[in-house]
């Protein structure tokens, strides 16, 4: 309880304007509100672990609109509201009035009545899935000030095509407990590389994640990828800005060895071209299923080109004193495992299983702890309470 309650004075100390705000993307956010999220989550997970309630709202609804697959981010947004004290209610789009023409701006004003949050997962179009969230967003503004919405519900990202919030929060949050403070994070290496998947088409949200947040603690990041596989300009723009202001580093490379020499992390994660998902985004706006296809033929032959790209145990030898921490979002694709040839060596991906594994776990208190930062104006405040209460999660 002593721990918590230093987590807490911590929490007050920082200085932050996140109540009745969104969070969308990570650099949209100030250094305090980030270290105010980490700690938030921090707390909230343990309070859980001491099985203290978390449960900070009576009722209210949680509105879960996946526009693509998910597993983690899907469980961990309702476990996070769960955990709360919110009831989740999945917007499908199949079996709404959106099917049938209905505005952005009618449905985000209809499913808010008595919401306290909207997560959001739309990283499938690039260009559109920021933009659409942006767009949910300004409808409720205008719902709320228009009388229609008593409260205006907080948006939180689940992933889009710019940034995956949630995963960089956590990864932010397993790489804090692995290394022992954001403090001993700074001069550390991590490299954010490319690797061979036999798929394409996947989101460059998660390198731009890890490029944009990471860049902002002072470590020394790397971004690396084959020649055509870049990312959106701004982002890496945005890291450049990042580590220049923290007194970090962050360098391009198109190298996979050149990236893992002396890494202390590395994170090797597939993604498709930046130009490759503009393509994308066109042909399935205008549905034209067999211009996908010849694309997807195009990608994976392109893709064929570089299967060296994989993280292997002679290019894990060349991190610093060979034991760097491998990092994935998952789900990985492990060569010989879930796959032929992919992203990882089956001999490397066992021995972080469960590493990454607990690195995914901090994903619902992240979560969490954007939707209470984003709803309570005192956080620390009602942590607190939850402390004081000391009401059992389970059990007398």
């Amino acid at each position: 309880m002593e721990k918590i309650q230093k987590m807490l004075e911590e929490l007050s100390n920082l200085k932050t304007d996140m109540h009745n705000k969104d969070f969308l993307l990570t650099w949209q956010k100030t250094d305090a509100e980030i270290l105010a999220t980490l700690k938030t989550a921090e707390t909230l997970k343990a309070l859980y672990e001491s099985n203290v309630s978390t449960k900070v709202f009576e009722t209210g609804l949680a509105v879960s609109q996946f526009r693509d697959n998910s597993t983690r981010t899907r469980f961990s947004f309702t476990s996070a509201c769960n955990m709360l004290g919110l009831a989740v209610q999945d917007l499908d789009e199949g079996k709404s009035q959106i099917a049938h023409g209905e505005t952005v701006r009618e449905t985000s004003n209809m499913i808010s009545f008595l919401t306290e949050v909207v997560g959001i997962r739309d990283d499938m179009y690039l260009g559109a899935g920021h933009t659409y969230m942006k767009e949910v967003a300004a409808s409720l503004d205008d719902g709320h000030k228009e009388g229609v919405l008593h409260q205006r519900p907080t948006v939180v990202n689940l992933q889009c095509d710019v940034d995956h919030p949630t995963q960089s929060m956590a990864d932010l949050a397993h790489l804090k407990n692995v290394f022992g403070s954001i403090e001993n994070l700074r001069g550390k290496k991590i490299a954010m590389t490319w690797a061979y998947s036999p798929s394409y088409g996947k989101p460059l949200s998660v390198p731009q994640g890890i490029i944009g947040l990471m860049t902002r603690f002072g470590m020394d990041v790397t971004l690396a990828y084959p020649e055509g596989y870049s990312l959106i300009n701004d982002v890496v723009d945005t890291a450049q800005t990042n580590a220049n202001k923290s007194g970090g580093k962050f360098q391009v490379v198109n190298s996979m060895e050149d990236a893992f020499r002396g890494a202390d992390i590395v994170y090797p994660k597939s993604w498709a071209p930046f130009h490759v998902m503009q393509r994308r985004t066109e042909l399935l706006r205008s549905r034209d299923n067999d211009g996908l296809k010849t694309l997807e033929k195009e990608c994976l032959a392109n893709n064929a080109k570089y299967k060296n790209w994989e993280c292997t145990e002679e290019k894990m030898k060349l991190t610093k004193n060979g034991k760097a921490l491998y990092m994935h979002c998952l789900p990985a694709d492990i060569s010989g495992v879930s796959c032929k040839e992919g992203e990882v060596a089956a001999s490397v991906f066992d021995r972080y299983r469960i590493q990454t594994y607990h690195e995914a776990g901090y994903k619902p208190f992240a979560i969490a702890a954007m939707i209470l930062l984003g709803r309570f104006k005192e956080p620390a405040q009602v942590l607190e309470r939850l402390l004081a209460s000391n009401r059992k999660r389970v059990g007398a």
